[in-house]
């Protein structure tokens, strides 16, 4: 079943953020926090520096009404500064493949594609764009088994 959420980005704090957010919400996360030293060596990611190992990479909490919010660190080590306007993402989680890209496509259509569609270690077919009207989309489709 398709879902959306809203991906939060921080800059070096999301861990205190979604913990604020947990006893407010008195919910749980849905995994453990993951943190860039979780993330397997190799491929295209470049080295982080020592001081982002501990970052995290990605957290989920359960908010209200079945909706979730996600969040990161963001790297300056990868050029990342956070400012308005890339603070906050709407995650869409769609039910198969070519709905994912035909969503693409389409948001991305004027835009600017930040991350073309592609196949992650997490088990993901995942991308970024920025719509021509400035609002970031993420794609997450993740395979049935």
């Amino acid at each position: 079943m398709s879902k959306v959420s809203i991906y939060l980005n921080f800059q070096g704090n999301t861990e205190e953020a979604f913990n604020f957010y947990k006893s407010v919400f008195k919910t749980e996360f849905v995994a453990p926090i993951m943190y860039n030293k979780d993330v397997p060596a190799g491929g295209d990611m470049p080295p982080l520096h020592e001081n982002e190992l501990n970052k995290v990479m990605h957290v989920s909490l359960p908010i209200l009404g079945g909706t979730q919010i996600m969040g990161t660190d963001m790297l300056e080590s990868m050029g990342h500064k956070l400012k308005i306007g890339n603070n906050t993402t709407i995650n869409l989680e769609p039910d198969s493949r070519e709905e994912t890209d035909r969503l693409f496509k389409g948001l991305s259509e004027g835009g600017s594609d930040m991350m073309p569609m592609q196949d992650m270690f997490w088990g993901a077919y995942w991308g970024v764009c920025l719509d021509r009207f400035g609002i970031r989309w993420m794609f997450n489709y993740m395979e049935k088994k």
